[in-house]
């Protein structure tokens, strides 16, 4: 859960953090960018505060140095007192600057990401918050963006957004770590823009939702195959690589093995009945965790009226230019 801000008539401005993971470098960037030509930055009348996520995995172009950054800010690191990690060490620093109680106080955090699956451009929520769940609806309702609802899952904790009391995920893609393209940078600015105008709406009162919100919620991942040693023994089959937010059934094609014969698709224990709809299918940065792609079930949900009711709340507190 993320952090709740108890007293109710603080301040605090919006936050766009770009290059959490350092190989991720097209949201970095826009950012050096906006940060050299304010002029050139999106239009906004809130205060935003940008920064860079891990610099100095950037400047070394990789994820990270010593561990994942948008899995460093669990409470129990964060709160640990033996030597940690660099990536805990700056997510200290980055809410000790911007955290909701930090020197300079932000409430919303936008976290800038790219993606090597092909799975367009999407928004990723992290549980079910209120604020969190008004934000990715508005952007949903501006630009159709799928939403990944990530929740319950015990292996991935510990990311950014959790800490600010509303957070969301701008997930552009697909495009290989380390490579700049124009669409990826477009895709991004425009997915915040629409974040921002709509943390404004909210502020004058004048936010509509949709009437449904679709989302994909997470149920858990799946590995390659594998050797007794490790290694993986199977890949992930052609007809399945490029298809995500699209069905798999038990049956379908899902792996091809060294001789070249297909591995179908065997439902997880529980999940047996359903129809599952996969993301981040062959993601470059997650065979580390042991995650070929992530099984989500298609959802959707009626807007309640509770959702525009926090994102107004929270926006009528953010800091305006010359206010």
């Amino acid at each position: 859960m993320g952090i709740e801000v108890k007293d109710t008539r603080a301040v605090g401005r919006v936050l766009v953090v770009a290059g959490t993971h350092g190989n991720e470098i097209n949201a970095p960037w826009l950012l050096d960018r906006w940060q050299r030509d304010p002029r050139s930055a999106p239009d906004t009348e809130l205060v935003v505060e940008w920064r860079l996520g891990n610099p100095a995995a950037r400047a070394a172009c990789r994820r990270y140095l010593e561990r994942d950054l948008n899995r460093s800010f669990d409470p129990a690191l964060l709160q640990a007192t033996e030597p940690v990690a660099l990536e805990v060490e700056r997510a200290r620093q980055l809410l000790a600057d911007c955290g909701p109680t930090g020197t300079t106080p932000c409430l919303v955090a936008f976290d800038l990401h790219s993606t090597t699956a092909a799975m367009g451009n999407s928004l990723v929520v992290y549980g079910r918050r209120p604020a969190d769940l008004a934000l990715a609806a508005a952007v949903q309702g501006d630009l159709g963006l799928p939403v990944y609802l990530h929740e319950a899952d015990a292996r991935q904790t510990g990311y950014l957004v959790e800490r600010w009391p509303c957070g969301l995920v701008i997930e552009v893609g697909p495009v290989p770590q380390g490579v700049l393209a124009p669409a990826i940078l477009r895709q991004t600015r425009l997915g915040l823009e629409s974040g921002l105008a709509a943390l404004e709406r909210a502020a004058l009162g004048t936010l509509r939702l949709p009437p449904q919100l679709v989302v994909h919620r997470h149920l858990g991942s799946l590995d390659l195959p594998r050797h007794a040693d490790g290694s993986p023994a199977a890949v992930l089959h052609p007809e399945r690589l490029g298809r995500d937010w699209q069905p798999l059934q038990q049956g379908d094609p899902l792996f091809l093995d060294g001789e070249g014969a297909t591995l179908a698709y065997v439902p997880p224990t529980g999940l047996e009945d359903r129809v599952v709809w996969p993301v981040f299918i062959n993601e470059a940065a997650y065979g580390e965790k042991g995650i070929a792609l992530s099984l989500t079930q298609r959802e959707v949900w009626d807007g309640e009226t509770a959702w525009a009711e926090a994102l107004e709340a929270m926006a009528r507190r953010l800091e305006r230019a010359g206010g």
